[in-house]
């Protein structure tokens, strides 16, 4: 009796170990927009100095989103209202096609995919076929990537999205059914960055919301002003965070404090990327920043040759970063210095997805581009 009970809990664990990498990022799964619920845009995979193109496939009209990568396929969403699926060598898997366009991110999580479109409707689909699993409606467009908390007793997942509709929803992930609303002031655009207790956004009514995800309550705000375009990133009691002043934060979310500022810039668009003590983001005056987390200080900045919306991505020791100039730039995380582009020729919107050697791209002439070791 003891060893078959002993089986029966290797066997739950195992499965557990199983089912939680299966949406866990890692060297061959990029499951959401920045790679992980605290939306911290890194990883430690290493890339080589050079890459170039593998494959490129295009979809009926522009991609503004990006991609994501788990079980060796990439997803990515086309304003031409359908989800494709690929796989790794860039054989197209599956169509899922709807009357309305996508501007979201998608997020893979058990297997499934959820993404929003413009008209307002959340979709789960299965990650293999493209087969819809449930469909759940808010009132407003959906812009932002869904996020992901557990449950309180870690049995379920929720998925977590804003809407125009000025609420964030927290829909059951198995069964698509609302869970609560939480209602800001105004259009929610980004992605809400999570860490299983509190989920952290910003809208347009100028206002960081911090919301308790078991029960869908306010726990806080903070008053910046002006609104807030793009995601947050999080690093234990820390939100890094731009607005469209143009003036980049990191607020303490424990003592609902401003640590610091930096301001005399354009509109930030772009979500942040942290790593070690540095803080990666993007303006629409064409720059990327590089800040001291800690102090706010500028260790570095590089010009591209048009504005910024998409967000950079620490890859271990380097940066990667797409421009409204139709290019995806390779800079050295420590100084800045551009280490390799390409240049696709078309505006690129969105943010790169990273798996071991592999970066996925989609840009406004509705191709999504594969890059690798050269």
């Amino acid at each position: 009796m003891i060893k078959t009970n002993m089986k029966r809990i290797l066997v739950t664990v195992l499965l557990l170990i199983i089912t939680n990498s299966i949406f866990c990022q890692s060297k061959t799964c990029w499951p959401n927009f920045r790679g992980n619920q605290e939306l911290s845009g890194k990883t430690d995979i290493k890339l080589p100095n050079k890459l170039k193109l593998i494959w490129s496939d295009t979809t009926s009209d522009m991609i503004k989103g990006s991609p994501v990568i788990c079980n060796n396929a990439i997803y990515i969403g086309s304003y031409d209202g359908a989800v494709y699926s690929f796989s790794l060598n860039g054989k197209r898997n599956w169509k899922f096609q709807t009357e309305t366009s996508f501007e979201a991110s998608p997020l893979f999580l058990n297997n499934t995919i959820y993404i929003g479109n413009m008209e307002g409707i959340v979709y789960a689909l299965n990650a293999k076929t493209g087969k819809e699993k449930w469909q759940y409606k808010t009132d407003g467009r959906i812009l932002g990537a869904a996020g992901w908390a557990n449950t309180s007793d870690k049995k379920n997942q929720q998925i977590l999205v804003g809407s125009y509709d000025f609420f964030l929803h927290s829909i059951n992930a198995k069964t698509g059914k609302a869970t609560w609303k939480y209602e800001a002031d105004n259009y929610i655009n980004g992605a809400p960055a999570t860490n299983d207790k509190v989920a952290v956004f910003g809208g347009c009514d100028g206002l960081l919301h911090m919301v308790d995800v078991t029960t869908g309550k306010r726990t806080d705000t903070l008053d910046i002003g002006t609104y807030i375009a793009s995601s947050c990133a999080l690093e234990n009691d820390k939100a890094y965070f731009g607005n469209y002043d143009g003036i980049f934060y990191c607020a303490n979310m424990k003592t609902k404090k401003i640590e610091w500022t930096f301001e005399g810039t354009t509109p930030f668009l772009a979500s942040p990327a942290i790593s070690g003590k540095m803080v990666i983001t993007a303006s629409e005056n064409r720059n990327v920043f590089c800040f001291d987390k800690n102090t706010g200080k500028q260790i570095w900045k590089f010009k591209t040759g048009g504005k910024i919306d998409g967000s950079p991505v620490i890859a271990n020791d380097k940066v990667l970063i797409a421009s409204g100039d139709g290019v995806i730039y390779m800079l050295n995380l420590k100084d800045g210095k551009k280490i390799w582009s390409y240049e696709i020729g078309s505006a690129i919107a969105g943010t790169p997805a990273v798996i071991k050697n592999m970066v996925i791209i989609g840009a406004t002439d509705g191709k999504v581009y594969a890059f690798g070791p050269k």
